[in-house]
């Protein structure tokens, strides 16, 4: 018995030397690089928040570092939408940036809810080596409505919370923040001196000196009528056909997000002034679609919507709609747009002999968050095990489709992402074994 106990404290003991050990190492490491000046603009031009950060960074320890950790407070972690990074090379008209690796991480002795991203160097800094990093990240969701209700005549008011000190596990030498407003009329924001306010930008800082982990919160109160558009769920099939056709179909589930609309709506006073008998709402929305797009539809349960034109020419086309009825906050709208284009555009071949199709991930509205995007690739009967290439992580699963005359029914490969931004817009690719598929 005493024999047993004994190994139990020595086990703790160990555990807690690991773990000692491995806190002391993650501290050296933070104390190993800090931040000369860090410069941060807050994008509130719009319902998506941009945030642009410059670091110029520098090692003064004694081991080289192939890292730079990023922290984000417990409030933004949910909104965080995208994180990317690029090192700025050479000076003034001969900058040029090269892209880096960004992949979340964790720390053992990390604040509650502090969440991590690794940015992953070109070269390892030494001692007394700078690098100049550049930053964007993208919230979603992060500017609450205040009031939360508004009448048709009223302006649509926000709370955007932060903080004025840029969230860093690094010594920070100096930093300063630029928060750009969508106009010029903000209701009050809060004051850590030095702030400043001219025109449509809110400046807080220099600040010299602060330790890691600094925080100071801050509210600001503003005005912002922009389009809170965003898609609930979109749906978004990509059916491959033997007739050398790509045909499109797109399931939207629409909703305005921002102040919820009350009293009664007045079609005549939002027809005569609608900048200010709705100046938060919107009637248009512009899809961006690939070049040669024809056949193009758009349609709810009720039926066809003629309210929409197309522009097209060699590069791309446009497809400008309105939903039946303008939408205020908290109004929704239900809708499909399909399309089809020559399937030559989108299928290649491989060096290796291996077919794939190319085509563009994300939402084609402009401005628009979407909750959860799902994307169906389905494949001509026979193919099977196809991949998917796709430059930041998603959920892929298998299905099987049964369409006209199939006899073992098409392979659908599956593509789900939350949280997607316009940003999100990029090629990704389907590979399949020309061996095993029929297209």
């Amino acid at each position: 018995m005493a024999r047993s106990t004994a190994m139990k404290a020595a086990g703790i003991i160990l555990a807690l030397l690991i773990f000692t050990f491995l806190t002391l190492a993650v501290s050296s490491s933070n104390n190993q690089i800090q931040i000369l000046n860090a410069e941060r603009r807050i994008d509130l031009s719009s319902h998506i928040v941009k945030v642009f950060l410059t670091l110029k960074v520098e090692n003064v320890g004694t081991t080289p570092a192939s890292e730079i950790l990023l922290a984000f407070p417990p409030s933004q972690t949910d909104h965080l939408a995208l994180v990317k990074a690029q090192a700025a090379i050479g000076k003034k008209k001969k900058k040029s940036y090269v892209h880096l690796d960004v992949n979340p991480t964790e720390l053992p002795d990390a604040p509650n809810g502090t969440k991590y991203f690794s940015i992953s160097l070109l070269n390892p800094l030494s001692l007394g080596e700078t690098a100049t990093l550049e930053v964007l990240y993208i919230l979603t969701h992060s500017l609450e409505p205040f009031p939360a209700e508004i009448s048709q005549s009223e302006s649509q008011l926000v709370y955007f919370r932060d903080s004025a000190l840029i969230l860093s596990p690094y010594h920070v030498k100096q930093q300063t923040t630029f928060i750009k407003t969508p106009s010029t009329k903000v209701e009050s924001y809060t004051r850590v001196e030095p702030t400043k306010f001219a025109g449509r930008e809110l400046k807080y800082g220099p600040y010299e000196d602060r330790p890691p982990y600094s925080f100071s919160p801050v509210i600001v109160h503003l005005e912002n009528n922009s389009p809170f558009a965003v898609v609930e769920e979109l749906l978004r099939e990509v059916e491959i056909s033997h007739w050398g056709n790509l045909q499109i179909t797109e399931h939207y589930k629409l909703v305005h997000a921002g102040a919820r609309h009350k009293g009664v709506f007045s079609r005549v006073d939002y027809q005569s002034r609608p900048s200010f008998k709705g100046a938060s709402s919107f009637k248009h929305l512009l899809a961006s679609l690939p070049p040669r797009v024809h056949s193009v539809y758009y349609r709810d349960e009720i039926g066809n919507i003629s309210s929409s034109h197309l522009r097209t020419d060699y590069r791309k086309s446009e497809l400008e709609i309105e939903p039946r009825y303008p939408l205020f906050g908290g109004w929704k709208a239900t809708f499909v747009i399909g399309y089809g284009l020559p399937l030559e555009d989108f299928l290649f071949e491989s060096p290796d002999g291996k077919r794939y199709l190319n085509f563009s991930f994300g939402c084609p509205l402009a401005q628009t968050v979407v909750n959860k995007l799902t994307i169906k690739v389905v494949l001509p009967e026979g193919s099977k095990d196809p991949s998917a290439a796709v430059p930041f992580p998603v959920e892929q699963h298998l299905e099987t489709k049964y369409s006209y005359l199939d006899v073992v029914g098409r392979t659908v490969l599956v593509l789900e992402k939350k949280n997607v931004v316009p940003e999100h817009i990029t090629p990704f690719q389907v590979i399949c074994n020309p061996l095993e598929s029929q297209f």
